[in-house]
């Protein structure tokens, strides 16, 4: 269904050049000479990119109808995931290059929602912040505290992170996945 611009609000997802984009922002503009138009900021749902981008008043854009799905990360086999349906307990593998840097912070039994077009995986979306055990890092010293500095600590998934001093190997911390980065010991 092709939509007007008088339809474009945030949230709503449009197909543009085969590429299936959010609305991320939108301004409608009236200027007092000539005609309407939008100017939008659209997310790119497969790469993640953004494009800032102007619709006129008789421009259309193909709606593209996003499904949202419940899925478990199950274990990794080389370059594909694998996933489980929450609804129907179907497996499905999704490669390395559609999770991207999701892929540092995957462990067993993970709940993420998968964003599906035409049943096609567009990307994944991870919980802001996960909990994780710290496996390799250099020991703690008496003194040491928050404000102190960081050092680097891998994780149980592999990736590397900076914490604070005072964080052991076997403590669990929380970590933000949008940023790679410490929140707080995790209890």
């Amino acid at each position: 269904m092709a939509l007007s611009i008088n339809q474009f609000k945030v949230g709503v997802t449009i197909l543009l050049d085969t590429q299936v984009y959010q609305i991320i922002e939108t301004e409608h503009v009236k200027p007092a000479k000539g005609s309407a138009f939008v100017r939008t900021r659209i997310k790119n749902l497969r790469s993640g990119g953004l494009l800032d981008r102007t619709f006129r008043g008789q421009d259309t854009a193909e709606e593209a109808f996003v499904e949202q799905r419940k899925l478990q990360y199950l274990y990794a086999a080389g370059e594909f995931y694998h996933f489980m349906n929450q609804e129907n307990y179907d497996q499905l593998v999704i490669s390395r290059d559609v999770l991207g840097e999701a892929t540092k912070f995957l462990k067993d039994n993970l709940e993420v929602s998968g964003f599906f077009y035409k049943e096609q995986v567009l990307n994944v979306l991870m919980p802001n912040f996960i909990e994780l055990l710290v496996t390799e890092t250099e020991p703690g010293v008496r003194g040491d505290t928050a404000k102190s500095g960081s050092k680097s600590a891998k994780v149980e998934t592999g990736a590397t992170i900076q914490v604070p001093l005072f964080i052991n190997v076997g403590d669990k911390i929380k970590v933000d996945t949008r940023s790679a980065s410490y929140v707080e010991r995790a209890y």
